[in-house]
């Protein structure tokens, strides 16, 4: 029996049906792994679709490593996002552009915990102040990725997952 792996020519990091997180774009189900052709130029790709928005993604499977992709986590990993999200927000006194890019980096981190805080600085944010147009955006993008991800770790849908949100950080 031939590995799926060797049959592909890549180190397969992932498998069909692994719940995984895109960091910028959220948490998604590997449903498929295909050879697409690209401007003239075979890969191998993961394609994996998205609960939160109903999208599909391809991923380059070379270039994996590179972005930052990782599994979903795990309940006791979504317990202390939930306690993050309780928080109170620790940005007071930041002008809006250092904060914007402060913010943007925990993004780009991918990391669940930086998500989470972002999230929750923003929406304490909006309800005091009001948001900016940029903000008002990385807080859409967000809290999208962190519905995402809740949606596959606790297995309900994105309008719970929404109920959920907001009731933890109002609490």
């Amino acid at each position: 029996m031939v590995r799926l792996d060797t049959l592909l020519g890549v180190g397969l990091l992932f498998r069909i049906g692994d719940k995984i997180v895109y960091p910028m774009h959220g948490a998604g189900i590997i449903e498929a792994i295909e050879e697409k052709e690209i401007l003239g130029e075979k890969q191998q790709y993961y394609i994996m679709k998205m609960p939160v928005g109903n999208m599909q993604v391809m991923i380059p499977m070379e270039k994996v490593s590179n972005l930052g992709i990782r599994q979903v986590v795990d309940m006791h990993a979504l317990e202390r996002v939930m306690e993050i999200l309780r928080r109170e927000e620790d940005d007071l006194g930041i002008s809006w552009n250092r904060r914007y890019r402060r913010n943007m980096e925990k993004m780009r981190t991918g990391d669940i915990y930086q998500v989470a805080a972002v999230v929750r600085e923003l929406m304490h944010r909006e309800k005091e102040k009001g948001l900016s147009t940029g903000e008002r955006k990385m807080l859409d993008n967000a809290r999208q990725i962190l519905l995402s991800e809740l949606v596959l770790v606790k297995d309900i849908d994105e309008e719970q997952a929404t109920h959920l949100l907001e009731q933890v950080v109002n609490s």
